[in-house]
């Protein structure tokens, strides 16, 4: 009881949400609205940085912060991207960090694309808000409804052909489904990126048995834990790393 004392004074608004159990979908996302407009940020990482304060001063957010934002960001740099899928938006914290990585990678935003796919009609809202307060609408699609049919429906339209970089930030228990679902639709192309978040907390124990698999291994993916911090509170977790290798062919 003494600890957890001394963690709800250290980091109050996470200490809130452990004790209530209620971290997101309460209010609190127009409440970040609403703060974001009153701070007035000027830039994407102005953006996320009044994000990471509202976290930190006013209200618990399940964004992935900033601890993991760098990890992500020196994927983004490295892997360099063009067509970037996300399932789970949630207000966009994450699709603009991914968008200003990208068009810094690019040195220019010609060609680049982001679909942000986010069930809650609410945050989806919000989240195509935030993405024109960064400057970055242009890029950032957000599209509402279920990641299934959203994805579905868009390769179907023809607006997703090929995807590099499939973050996986939804319902821990659907990422080994939707992964699936991805997968049938033939557009995780040789160098694919798939990053998971939350595998240990709250932990996607399935999907990371599923990527790290001997099947998986058989058709070319090789797949790692990445350590990163839930901010704030600093809670250790990690992410799943996963890399569409192809398979070596002897002539």
């Amino acid at each position: 009881m003494e600890k957890d004392a001394e963690f709800a004074k250290d980091w109050p608004t996470l200490g809130k949400a452990i004790e209530s159990g209620i971290e997101s979908h309460d209010g609190r996302e127009a409440q970040l609205l609403a703060y974001m407009l009153s701070h007035n940020p000027t830039h994407p990482l102005d953006v996320l940085s009044t994000i990471d304060e509202f976290s930190l001063r006013e209200d618990f957010l399940i964004s992935v912060g900033p601890n993991k934002a760098d990890i992500l960001r020196d994927l983004i740099m490295r892997e360099k991207p063009r067509m970037l899928v996300e399932l789970g938006g949630y207000l966009g914290y994450s699709a603009v960090l991914f968008a200003d990585a990208m068009v810094k990678a690019h040195e220019g935003d010609e060609g680049l694309k982001i679909y942000s796919l986010e069930l809650d009609p609410i945050c989806a809202a919000i989240a195509r808000q935030i993405a024109q307060i960064a400057g970055l609408a242009h890029i950032i699609e957000v599209v509402e409804g279920t990641a299934a049919s959203s994805i579905t429906n868009l390769v179907k339209e023809n607006k997703i052909t090929s995807v590099d970089f499939l973050f996986l930030d939804h319902v821990e228990d659907l990422y080994e489904q939707d992964f699936k679902v991805v997968e049938a639709l033939s557009v995780l192309k040789k160098g694919a990126v798939v990053v998971a978040d939350n595998v240990i907390r709250p932990g996607a124990p399935e999907y990371r048995e599923f990527i790290r698999g001997d099947m998986k291994k058989e058709q070319g993916w090789e797949s790692r834990g990445v350590k990163g911090l839930i901010w704030p509170g600093n809670f250790e977790d990690e992410l799943e790393v996963s890399k569409l290798v192809g398979l070596e062919v002897n002539n």
